[in-house]
């Protein structure tokens, strides 16, 4: 009787003691000191900064967010193991994840916590989880957010941001390159009016706690005229929504009178909107030229490469970068971890393309923008490189790496997942 009663003891005193690892996983604060990888998980940081591992191979990874107890959520682009999220836990402190699982029934890229739910955006909707304490995957049927948008078969990614006000803004991309009569062909025009800003190249506002919400009945078109913007934040600093978009491709192969194989390689600009309500942007009648520092016309419009004027009124971008670098998330840092200079700045994945054939392709970096109020403050800077593992990539398959998403977490580190494998490193500063 001893024997059993002692046996009965161990195990509940095991079992207990794994039901608090779950509920309580360290979230590798001060007590638990973290080791960086000696190669940074092979990529380039700047002085003082260092970064390990924390998973790898989890699957083609989109955006990402970390939850107050240090669970991480990861958005898939295709589906693992039949699911289209993982989520990983640290149950020893070491800032590596021991658990990964898997749920969810639909790929896809948006990702953001908020409120005890995760948010996840689909290709064609908006779902949202309940989160439980403690628990590291839901065990409840997601609530449809916001569905109800046009079927395309181009930029249907549903990226989202959200405020502290109740509202959710979700990205609709542009059906097309240049909202040409036929679409991606040598010489044919764009529409004007361009149909495609109705309903889509745009940004839609809707109300984040409600369900079963239709675009057409419950939506509102925040602002309009951008192409497709994987990356797009709220600062809660400045109040505003922040987006970077996707500009239009093939620019020599359409017109190679008016462009060069290298202009086409720079140009247009992945340009970076402060967007307020009712913001109209450049695509499809203008672009931005980050080099002559201005919007001009676009050739489907009668531009030449230097015309300005056209059929609208539109507003300049807060910066520009060289075209084609893909910004695929974007983030303001506001987490005490990292030098003063970081603070309120914004951290961009740039993903990389493959317009810039036959020239080389660029991104494959984590791009800095300093921020003073509501506009940068500086030039912009690489902060991460090197995930490429390449120096020199003719496809963007060729990467061994590519950044797709970042998150802070509540120490101040950045998360930064991949899209090749599912490769998850986190960015720590360290004041030696």
């Amino acid at each position: 009787m001893v024997r059993i009663t002692e046996k009965i003891i161990m195990s509940l005193l095991i079992t207990m003691s794994v039901f608090l690892t779950q509920c309580n996983p360290k979230d590798n604060d001060s007590e638990n000191r973290l080791t960086p990888d000696e190669d940074n998980g092979g990529i380039k940081l700047p002085g003082g900064f260092k970064a390990l591992v924390v998973a790898d191979d989890i699957g083609r990874g989109r955006h990402i967010d970390v939850n107050d107890n240090g669970d991480i959520y990861m958005a898939l682009r295709r589906l693992e193991n039949g699911k289209g999220i993982a989520a990983l836990r640290d149950t020893t402190g070491d800032g590596r994840a021991d658990i990964v699982r898997y749920f969810g029934e639909y790929p896809g890229t948006g990702m953001e916590i908020y409120n005890g739910y995760l948010y996840f955006g689909g290709d064609t909707m908006v779902l949202r989880y309940k989160l439980s304490p403690g628990q590291l995957v839901p065990d409840n049927e997601p609530e449809i957010v916001v569905s109800g948008f046009p079927d395309q078969n181009q930029h249907r990614d549903k990226p989202f941001a959200i405020d502290n006000a109740g509202n959710i803004y979700v990205n609709v991309g542009a059906p097309s390159n240049a909202c040409m009569e036929q679409t991606r062909t040598m010489g044919s025009p764009g529409m004007y009016p361009c149909p495609q800003l109705e309903r889509q190249a745009g940004i839609w506002k809707f109300s984040v706690d409600s369900i079963n919400q239709t675009q057409v009945d419950d939506g509102y078109r925040y602002a309009s005229g951008i192409r497709n913007s994987i990356a797009l934040t709220w600062s809660d600093v400045t109040d505003n929504l922040y987006v970077v978009m996707h500009g239009r491709d093939q620019l020599s192969q359409f017109y190679p009178d008016l462009y060069t194989e290298e202009q086409n390689a720079e140009l247009p600009a992945e340009e970076f909107l402060l967007v307020k309500e009712g913001s109209v942007f450049s695509w499809p009648y203008y672009y931005y030229d980050q080099i002559k520092g201005k919007m001009v016309l676009a050739p489907e419009y009668g531009g030449d490469g230097d015309k300005t004027e056209g059929p609208v009124e539109v507003e300049d971008p807060v910066m520009g970068f060289p075209g084609h670098l893909a910004p695929n998330d974007i983030m303001f840092y506001d987490g005490v971890q990292f030098p003063e200079r970081y603070r309120n700045g914004a951290f961009i994945c740039f993903h990389g393309s493959w317009n810039r054939a036959p020239l080389e392709q660029e991104g494959f970096f984590v791009a800095f923008v300093p921020f003073s109020g509501e506009l940068p403050s500086g030039e912009w800077e690489i902060f991460a490189d090197d995930f490429a593992g390449k120096e020199v990539v003719r496809s963007p398959s060729q990467a061994e790496h590519r950044p797709m998403g970042i998150a802070m977490g509540t120490d101040g580190s950045l998360y930064v997942c991949d899209s090749q494998k599912g490769k998850i490193w986190r960015i720590i500063y360290e004041d030696k």
